[in-house]
């Protein structure tokens, strides 16, 4: 009989150090940086996953119209858009191997590479720029009725800052820093774009920041509705840009872009980057750029925010370092500056 237990003992010792385990030891957990290689569909085809955005905001549509023309153009390809909190989330699902193509700003972006902010718990982010597709501008709206023409003057009033760990939130909170504010001067509110505008037809909130293309929907449905004002925000571009770089520009809401809006709105803006892993094969990132260029006007049929997209602007600044095929991509195309 002990002969027997020994035996069997012996046996479970062997199928636990195959499965790389022993007696007493915990089961070994998954590293931050997972494999990159898409997975393959079930009918064969590369599986692409893009992460978008809300769907109050570009991200989305941008990604899903995106998606459908991989499909449709890229040969032996399913690419599917995936509904997520934005850019830190896309980052996030790169970093897994849940997802191979994300939206992102360009200061998330940096971040991510750089393993802080919203990245510090997680780490370094390996991202790699494919293109810059458009220029999103930082909202910063208040209802008319607040008596808030500033950043300033949100001192002690309810303000959505952005999806927790969202671009949004980061932008928001070095805004309020630029103003002399600090999170703790307010009453936040953790909500994405879609929730802000809710909130604010239900006078729960005073104000609220966006980081978003032209038009956003969400923005467009709050203005048909409401009475709201989009504070300027370029007195505090200079202070954005001594501390976090030239990652934020000067730009403006153009009049008309919304209902109410009749003459142009001077702030800030942060280009949006297309991103793969760095690591992700060279021909799968030229197959994804020239399915892309070579179908531009299909593209630019996605949303008014596409249509600024071309080859020239699509190598111009980006926060990170691009993949190195998107490199090669752009020289063949002879539009790549050493």
């Amino acid at each position: 009989m002990v002969a027997r237990m020994v035996l069997l003992w012996l046996a479970l010792a062997l199928a636990l150090a195959a499965c790389g385990q022993g007696p007493g030891t915990a089961p070994s957990q998954p590293t931050a940086a997972a494999p990159t290689q898409p997975t393959a569909a079930p009918s064969g085809k590369l599986r692409l996953i893009i992460g978008t955005g809300g769907t109050g905001g570009v991200f989305f549509p941008y990604g899903g119209g995106l998606a459908r023309i991989l499909t449709e153009k890229m040969p032996n390809t399913e690419a599917t858009a995936q509904e997520t909190g934005g850019s830190v989330d896309n980052l996030k699902l790169l970093q897994n191997g849940e997802a191979q193509i994300g939206f992102t700003t360009a200061d998330s972006a940096y971040d991510a590479i750089n393993g802080v902010a919203a990245y510090k718990d997680t780490g370094k982010v390996p991202a790699a720029a494919i293109a810059v597709l458009y220029q999103s501008f930082i909202h910063v709206v208040a209802r008319a009725d607040a008596g808030i023409t500033s950043v300033a003057d949100m001192k002690g009033r309810p303000v959505s800052i952005g999806s927790a760990g969202s671009s949004t939130e980061t932008a928001a909170i070095r805004l309020l820093e630029a103003a002399g504010l600090s999170v703790a001067d307010i009453t936040p509110e953790n909500l994405g774009v879609a929730d802000s505008v809710a909130a604010m037809k239900d006078q729960k909130i005073d104000a609220f920041f966006w980081i978003g293309g032209l038009p956003t929907a969400a923005v467009t449905d709050l203005v048909t509705t409401e009475k709201v004002v989009f504070i300027d925000t370029s007195p505090l571009l200079k202070a954005m840009v001594d501390k976090y770089g030239p990652i934020y520009v000067a730009t403006v809401l153009p009049a008309g872009t919304y209902k109410g809006t009749d003459k142009d709105v001077p702030g800030i803006g942060v280009a949006n980057l297309l991103v793969v892993r760095e690591d992700m094969p060279a021909d799968q990132v030229k197959g994804i750029l020239k399915t892309i260029f070579d179908n531009l006007t299909e593209v630019h049929q996605i949303h008014p925010a596409a249509r600024t997209l071309s080859l020239e602007s699509a190598v111009k600044g980006s926060s990170i370092p691009f993949h190195p095929a998107a490199i090669e991509f752009y020289k063949e195309r002879g539009v790549w500056k050493e």
